[in-house]
């Protein structure tokens, strides 16, 4: 059982538990190890509890998480395209190399097979992963969509509703939006502000976002996670660059 704990990234912590770890189990066909001793026990009345102390998110919990959202999005216009799998295999590759991506691609694929409950994955997901590791899932599932250059809207439906799960503000959703869909305040709706804003509220509106976007702030959870969030945090400088050349700003 071990090398299929590997397969999606290894160090997993609360992912082992709940529906995630559930569905994980019955993906390789057996429930993983932790819960064959008990140590982790679903609730179907909490979604997401586990006994023990709460631990920070680990790289594998990011990427357990990742794959079945990923795999939710991939599947929900009734297709499954070859630039979405390619999509995810790039980042794969990029930050666990060939062999690895491949053993999880494997994982990915039986996911694509599940059905699953997708509010108690997403619920487990936003109790015990922190709020920039959320925001990074959702920055992802959109580039998923947009693999293709046409997203279907079934699947902005579904990043939308699994958004919501995550416990993602309304606000910060649109903000991540308006990084793929560009249209004339896109900029403004990165920052979250109205283009009748202030100069001064447009300078703290970006030192607000670049706080909260800054890759640091996913720095726990894996070299591989921090590499993609500095591509969401260059959209949020762009955003601010624009605005500021726009208005004439310093």
């Amino acid at each position: 059982m071990a090398k299929y704990l590997k397969w999606i990234g290894g160090g997993l912590g609360w992912a082992a538990g709940g529906p995630i770890g559930a569905l994980l189990g019955f993906v390789f066909g057996s429930f993983i190890d932790g819960m064959q001793s008990g140590e982790y026990m679903y609730d179907p009345s909490n979604p997401g509890a586990r006994t023990g102390m709460k631990q920070p998110t680990q790289s594998g919990d990011f990427i357990a998480s990742l794959l079945i959202l990923s795999a939710a999005v991939m599947k929900s216009d009734n297709k499954i395209l070859r630039s979405e799998l390619e999509f995810v295999k790039r980042f794969l590759v990029a930050q666990f190399g060939v062999d690895e991506a491949e053993r999880q691609l494997i994982t990915l694929r039986e996911l694509l097979k599940q059905e699953y409950d997708l509010y108690a994955v997403s619920n487990q997901v936003r109790r015990y992963m922190e709020y920039a590791g959320r925001l990074q899932l959702l920055h992802f599932l959109f580039g998923i969509a947009l693999a293709d250059g046409e997203p279907h809207p079934s699947e902005l439906t579904i990043i939308e509703n699994i958004s919501k799960g995550l416990g993602i503000t309304d606000a910060d959703f649109a903000s991540v939006r308006a990084m793929f869909f560009k249209d004339t305040t896109s900029a403004y709706k990165i920052l979250e502000i109205s283009p009748d804003a202030t100069d001064e509220e447009v300078k703290k509106a970006y030192r607000k976002m670049a706080l909260k976007y800054h890759p640091d702030r996913v720095s726990s959870i894996g070299d591989d996670v921090e590499k993609a969030a500095k591509l969401k945090f260059q959209e949020l400088q762009a955003a601010y660059e624009e605005v500021k050349k726009q208005r004439g700003m310093n």
